[in-house]
Formats: C-alpha cells, sequence, structure tokens
C-alpha cells in the first residue's frame, strides 16, 4: 500500500466525516470540516492511498506561537498496522517545526500511549485537565 502524505491539504469534508464516524465509533456527522480547519489549526496532515482515498487524518491546533497541540489523529481500518499514524504524526511534526513551533502537544486515551510514546516519540510530562 503506497500512502501520500500532504500538509494542509484538501479537505473533503464527506470523506473526513465517514473517517472520523469509523475511526471514534460514531454515526456520520456534517461537520464542515474545512471552513474549521482553516479558521482554528495551525495546519493538518492528510493520507491518501493510490486511489485518493483518505485514509488517514490529523488535526494541529495552536496557540499562535510556539504551541502546537495534536488533534484527531485517525487511520482507516483497511490501513491501520502500517505506519500511517506514525507517519502522519511525523508529518504534523514537521509542519509545526517549519511554521515555528518549538512544542508539539497531545493528550491521549491511556490505551494509545505505546502509539504515542513508542511510536511517535512523545515523551511523559505532567499535565492537568479540567472535564468542562
Amino acid at each position: 500500500m503506497t500512502i501520500t502524505y500532504e500538509w494542509r491539504g484538501d479537505v473533503d469534508n464527506p470523506a473526513l466525516n465517514e473517517l472520523h464516524a469509523e475511526g471514534f465509533g460514531h454515526p456520520v456527522g456534517r461537520t464542515d470540516w474545512e471552513t474549521r480547519l482553516r479558521r482554528h489549526s495551525l495546519g493538518w496532515v492528510c493520507a491518501r492511498d493510490e486511489q485518493g482515498r483518505l485514509v488517514g487524518f490529523v488535526n494541529v491546533a495552536w496557540d499562535g506561537g510556539a504551541h502546537a497541540f495534536v488533534l484527531d489523529t485517525v487511520v482507516a481500518r483497511a490501513a491501520r498496522s502500517n505506519g500511517v499514524g506514525a507517519a502522519l504524526i511525523r508529518a504534523a511534526a514537521e509542519g509545526s517545526r517549519d511554521a515555528g513551533c518549538a512544542w508539539l502537544h497531545v493528550d491521549f486515551e491511556d490505551h494509545l500511549r505505546p502509539f504515542y510514546f513508542d511510536a511517535c516519540g512523545f515523551r511523559e510530562t505532567a499535565a492537568g485537565l479540567i472535564a468542562l
């Protein structure tokens, strides 16, 4: 499987809504991702297969300065366990670095620790969270 990765790639709202639904186990939504991303994100990475289908995605929000934040990393079931997720994060880190950020943050559910720490190279830090 040949996958291409594109920083700030073209966003197809229906395809991204379907990928999110598959990856996060909810019904297909009608989110206007293109508007949301352009308004709130430093960038995003789209992963596409040989036929141009969206098989992976990660959003990178930021504070307008040194800090970027990984959100919504998702890979289609058919493309999992092939390094797509780690490649998405590498591309997100590169895009963030090129934009002048010094830090890339992520929070995640505990079962994703091996992915983010071992496959992607994040290190553990102290952080806080308030559920709203």
